[in-house]
């Protein structure tokens, strides 16, 4: 019976929770308790506490309210990601504005969650983000793509200190522009298959499996091309992959299949 026991606490996913205060966390923690598939870890509201416990627990989901009684969870997503790289972090939000939820995807989160959304939702948004899956909605990927078309994204692309070739740097400075393949094949002087080909090695270098994961990717890293176009073309366009495109649905987070970005 006791095997029984730790064989079920092992595949249960272990989650820690960080509200931004006390009593907010036992709340969450209850709440997500009830769930049979959580080992909920619960945390003091302090970022000295919440790094203490992901060293001691590495935890596979942590969920940090942006809003924390002593420090900003920006801040904090940034030293978790430092610290325990298997460790994927959900940032809840009071609500989605565009700075904070930029500002959570740029300081390395998986997922964004708004208070406002339905709170069996976050159920679903932690067993996505767990299987490798980055939880945001439609609007605030809107966001991301806004801010990747903005002046301050002009430049060079230097994605992990040159771990892509200079011409898979070209081709992922057209797939933040939003061009399609024939377009990027037309610009670079390349055939579509070449583009295929390029688009499949970029995927394995950064650990990703779409397009718009790549835009996510070289949103974190500080530097994208500007977009040239009009950001519904680009958007629209972003879902074209040599894999399946994401599934959105209506006025619900989208959940972009991926591995760790």
């Amino acid at each position: 019976m006791a095997h029984l026991s730790a064989v079920s606490n092992q595949v249960r996913l272990r989650v820690l929770a960080a509200d931004s205060t006390s009593m907010t966390t036992q709340l969450l923690v209850d709440a997500l308790g009830r769930d049979a598939q959580f080992h909920m870890i619960e945390c003091a509201s302090k970022a000295s506490a919440i790094l203490a416990l992901v060293k001691a627990e590495k935890p596979q989901i942590a969920v940090i309210s942006a809003q924390l009684e002593e420090s900003g969870g920006f801040d904090l997503v940034r030293e978790i990601r430092a610290q325990s790289q298997t460790t994927r972090v959900i940032v809840l939000l009071d609500s989605s504005a565009r700075t904070t939820v930029t500002e959570a995807f740029r300081a390395g989160a998986h997922g964004v969650f708004c208070r406002t959304e339905p709170f069996r939702l976050l159920a679903k948004c932690i067993q996505c983000v767990a299987n490798g899956q980055v939880w945001a909605s439609s609007s605030e990927l809107q966001f991301l793509l806004e801010a990747l078309a903005q002046p301050t994204f002009a430049g060079c692309l230097n994605i992990n200190g040159g771990l892509l070739s200079a011409r898979e740097t070209d081709v992922v400075r057209c797939v933040a522009e939003g061009l399609t393949n024939r377009e990027i094949a037309q610009r670079l002087k390349l055939t579509e298959h070449t583009v295929k080909n390029y688009l499949f090695r970029i995927f394995d270098k950064l650990g990703v499996s779409s397009r718009v994961e790549v835009v996510l990717y070289a949103f974190r890293n500080g530097n994208a091309a500007q977009a040239s176009r009009t950001l519904p073309s680009s958007s629209r366009r972003l879902s074209q992959s040599v894999t399946a495109p994401p599934r959105v649905l209506p006025k619900t987070p989208v959940a972009i299949r991926t591995t760790a970005i």
